[in-house]
């Protein structure tokens, strides 16, 4: 197959199985005249696989009875991310308009109080090498010299600088990972950095840029062997690049895009004027049950989501870190018919949602997903006893047989430090 290349408008950085069963879907279904140019963010394979089969592939709706399959064809080209030609040269193409991501929390490499964490070891590695980029007249030799950014902030910055030396029009960043505020945080990371590199960058980002807030929210479990055996038997087309994810999605976006955006709205998408809540309802409700879920479930030998929430053990667990997280979220969200929609989707015995893939990258995710519900609680009084397990659990895990506070050190000097959670940490570990 041959990608249609005709259609345009939209970069996509971190080509992974979400952002195919989220926006490129919906891309595909409500702006059809809209196509997506997505770079990997660390390994090539998907974009090979998929630039192989014309850049479509097969999205498989797995419900509890049955799956749906449909052939989705937004993406029109697909390149490795570190790809330096291709990656500039469509930054600086006028007709591209917003740049989504989805490359998970820890690469945006974000500081515990806001901004870039500067003293991240590959930020450190990382700067020297942007300052020779950005010295170059021609950027597009930073690909043979090997001064290409390696990291997220990095290459986004670059792009950015490409597009203003190209005097393009401003373009719209919508980060799509599980960060508070995503929009504005990597507006403020992106404007520090340029900062320190070039500062009449970081003035075209404040002036003429927009960023904008996103939660996004649809399990999307790895694709297997199984999976593609599955689409060829049912389609009769061998797609060796398909994409397994559940009926449930949902995208809430808000802030100003500069240059126009596709009608995502058409396909169910929200257009609200503060995302604020139904990011901390999805990042507390979804992600922190999972991330609960991993931890627990792989202390008692489960595998999957399904397999430990239907553990009595574990969903004990989930129910009374629920109960915590809903106390501090506004009605308006609805949480308590979210955790009610949580459970039957967490319980779906068709979606492989492997425990050991959500337990990846624990420690940027617990700060996001736990660690706010603790400090709610004991902003309010109470002792957060349930968020404790969850941390306690994660410290049992990664320390099965060592000290778990040696792991809460890495999470939290100050939970480290704060002598009462020490002793609750130790006890709930019990």
């Amino acid at each position: 197959m041959e990608a249609d290349r005709e259609r345009t408008g939209i970069i996509h950085i971190g080509l992974g199985a979400f952002h195919r069963a989220h926006q490129a879907w919906y891309t595909h279904t409500a702006a059809p005249e809209w196509g997506i140019t997505a770079f990997t963010g660390r390994q090539p394979r998907a974009a090979e696989l998929l630039a192989a089969q014309g850049c479509r592939y097969t999205l498989v709706e797995r419900a509890p009875e049955r799956d749906r399959f449909e052939q989705v064809s937004s993406i029109v080209a697909a390149h490795a991310g570190d790809d330096a030609t291709a990656f500039l040269s469509a930054f600086a193409d006028a007709d591209q308009k917003v740049v989504t991501l989805t490359v998970t929390e820890s690469a945006y490499l974000l500081a515990p109080g806001g901004g870039v964490d500067l003293d991240a070891l590959t930020l450190v590695d990382e700067l020297p090498r942007l300052r020779r980029a950005f010295a170059a007249r021609a950027m597009e030799r930073t690909a043979a010299s090997g001064d290409f950014p390696r990291t997220v902030p990095g290459r986004l910055l670059l792009g950015l600088e490409a597009r203003r030396r190209a005097g393009g029009p401003p373009l719209t960043v919508v980060p799509c990972d599980n960060i508070s505020r995503s929009g504005t945080a990597t507006r403020e990371a992106l404007i520090q950095l340029a900062e320190a590199l070039r500062p009449e960058l970081a003035a075209w980002i404040a002036d003429s840029l927009g960023f904008v807030d996103s939660s996004v929210d649809r399990i999307t479990p790895r694709t297997t062997e199984r999976d593609i055996e599955l689409v060829e038997c049912a389609t009769g087309w061998h797609d060796a690049s398909p994409v397994v994810t559940e009926p449930f999605r949902s995208w809430v976006l808000a802030g100003r895009f500069a240059a126009g955006r596709p009608e995502w709205e058409a396909a169910g998408a929200e257009f609200v004027s503060d995302v604020e809540p139904y990011e901390r309802r999805k990042l507390w409700l979804l992600n922190g049950a999972h991330s609960l879920l991993a931890s627990a479930g792989l202390n008692r030998g489960k595998s999957t989501v399904a397999e430990a929430i239907a553990d009595d053990a574990c969903r004990e667990l989930v129910e009374q870190f629920w109960d915590e997280a809903v106390r501090a979220l506004p009605d308006e969200v609805e949480p308590r018919l979210y955790t009610e929609a949580l459970r039957e989707r967490f319980s779906n015995p068709r979606i492989e949602h492997r425990l050991d893939q959500i337990a990846e990258g624990a420690v940027a995710k617990l700060r996001v997903r736990v660690l706010p519900v603790l400090a709610a609680e004991r902003h309010a009084g109470r002792s957060g006893a349930a968020s404790l397990r969850v941390i306690a659990e994660w410290c049992r895990f990664v320390a099965p047989e060592g000290d778990p506070l040696a792991a809460l050190a890495t999470l939290s000097p100050e939970l480290a430090d704060d002598a009462a959670l020490r002793e609750l940490v130790l006890s709930a570990r019990g």
